[in-house]
């Protein structure tokens, strides 16, 4: 015989609060993140390729169409680039593409495909050069708390159906108390994950601790296979430095390999810092500055054009960081038989007219505070991730060429002015953003007394200015 009909809705309204109930705490609890592991976030790659600079910026790299960016800048040449995308670890489809630079600087767009997660090479040629830019394709993660979650509020959809059923079909009331306690159970153990999901701190990316190639790309924890003990530390690398004969009657090129102080081979294990795999940043005799992003030609093997040069020696500083190692700053020396052309500051424009680089008092020890000003409107565009850069070599021997002295000096700095944090969940400022400056401040301490080479770097109208200056740092107070 069938309860009475009061007792059914008696039962159906027991399912019905338990329904809202549930539907108040998920909405209540901090909502779930879609993927556990931080994926799928832009790639952005400085490359000097030939006598162009580039941005090359690989868009939320994940299985499925590959949007790829280029960025040109002032003075950039018009022309066809050839993109590919390679899989490196297994078998793949190749997908390739191109994409028309036009006569102003900005930004120029092609969509490859990618099929699978996993490591990837990205080659951009112009024909002449081949840039080979590495990459990572990110496996969509789920945290065991997000499963959890998921899995209890599925699980409560289905017992929501199997109670009302037997609360309407059922000849006695407690069968109901079933599925409903079932039902809270499921809610309870979705919104407990619903709750961690956010509120847990997210496992590592692919890649950050271990090489892409080991397999761990679609694990969120692969410290935890690994044994207490493991050093995920790398060695210092070595640099060499080589320039293109002077017989050849081309541009300078410098080729520069990198490779493992412990093992001696070819170190092919960078990282994308501050926008790119290396920054480099070479003084020539008369203290010119050029900062270039040498694009990847082989493991452990970039070159670098830098132009029309004068003869003399030069020094050399590439920035660069390893994975599980750190940044490091790898210097070097050599000396080029150039063609007597000394060019502008950085071999790209000059700060405007009247731009100029203002200190506080100097005093080695002690924070210092330089304002590059650039002049015009608030229209700074973001240049590798920064407002501004500045860079700082001495203290200087008395009496010796710049690019002799920069060699032996102990102090090379790389400083930022950054832009302010993004929302979370955002992506920061990128180079179509102008509305920074036009004064940029850095702080910087000077660790010595003596005089100082300084170049102030910013970008406006996708062109980096660079202004130049000489500081002298008096002795500080000793200790």
């Amino acid at each position: 015989m069938q309860p009475p009909l009061n007792v059914r809705l008696r039962g159906v309204g027991l399912i019905f609060g338990v329904l809202c109930v549930s539907l108040l705490g998920s909405l209540l609890a901090p909502q779930a993140r879609a993927d556990g592991a931080v994926s799928g976030g832009d790639l952005t790659v400085a490359q000097s390729l030939g006598a162009r600079e580039l941005t090359v910026v690989v868009r939320r790299a994940e299985a499925g169409p590959l949007r790829v960016e280029v960025v040109t800048h002032a003075g950039s040449a018009p022309g066809t680039l050839a993109l590919t995308a390679t899989p490196v670890d297994r078998g793949g489809e190749t997908s390739t593409g191109t994409v028309e630079l036009g006569d102003r600087p900005g930004i120029y767009a092609a969509t490859l495909r990618v099929d699978h997660a996993g490591p990837w090479e990205l080659t951009v040629s112009d024909g002449e050069r081949t840039a080979r830019i590495p990459f990572l394709v990110a496996a969509r993660v789920v945290t065991p708390w997000e499963r959890a979650a998921y899995g209890g509020f599925f699980a409560a959809g289905a017992l929501l159906l199997v109670a009302l059923g037997t609360a309407l079909l059922s000849k006695r009331g407690w069968p109901t108390l079933i599925p409903v306690g079932a039902l809270i159970a499921a809610v309870t153990v979705g919104t407990t994950g619903a709750v961690l999901s956010s509120h847990a701190p997210q496992p590592r990316p692919a890649g950050s601790l271990l090489d892409p190639t080991s397999g761990n790309i679609g694990n969120p924890y692969p410290e935890r296979e690994l044994p207490l003990t493991t050093n995920y530390s790398r060695p210092p690398a070595n640099l060499t430095v080589r320039a293109q004969p002077a017989d050849t009657g081309k541009p300078a090129e410098l080729a520069l390999s990198l490779t493992d102080s412990a093992t001696g081979r070819p170190v092919d294990d960078l990282l994308v810092s501050d926008d790119a795999l290396l920054h480099l940043m070479v003084v020539g005799p008369s203290g010119r500055l050029w900062h270039r992003h040498p694009i990847r030609v082989a493991p452990g093997e970039y070159r670098v054009g830098l132009g029309s040069i004068e003869s003399g020696d030069y020094a050399v500083a590439a920035e660069i960081a390893r994975r599980g190692g750190g940044v490091q700053l790898l210097r070097s020396a050599l000396r080029i038989n150039g063609r007597g052309d000394t060019g502008p500051a950085d071999g790209r424009g000059v700060a405007p007219s009247g731009a100029t680089l203002t200190t506080t008092e100097a005093v080695s020890g002690e924070p210092t505070t330089l304002t590059a000003a650039f002049g015009g409107p608030a229209d700074l565009q973001p240049w590798l991730g920064m407002v501004g850069h500045l860079i700082a070599v001495g203290p200087l021997p008395e009496g010796v060429p710049a690019g002799t002295a920069a060699a032996t000096v102990p102090v090379w700095a790389h400083a930022h002015a950054m832009a302010p944090l993004p929302a979370v969940g955002s992506q920061p400022p990128d180079e179509t953003v102008a509305a920074f400056g036009p004064n940029v401040a850095f702080t910087f301490t000077f660790p010595l007394p003596g005089r100082y080479l300084v170049w102030a770097q910013a970008e406006r109208g996708y062109s980096v200015m660079t202004v130049p200056a000489t500081v002298d740092v008096r002795a500080g107070v000793p200790q």
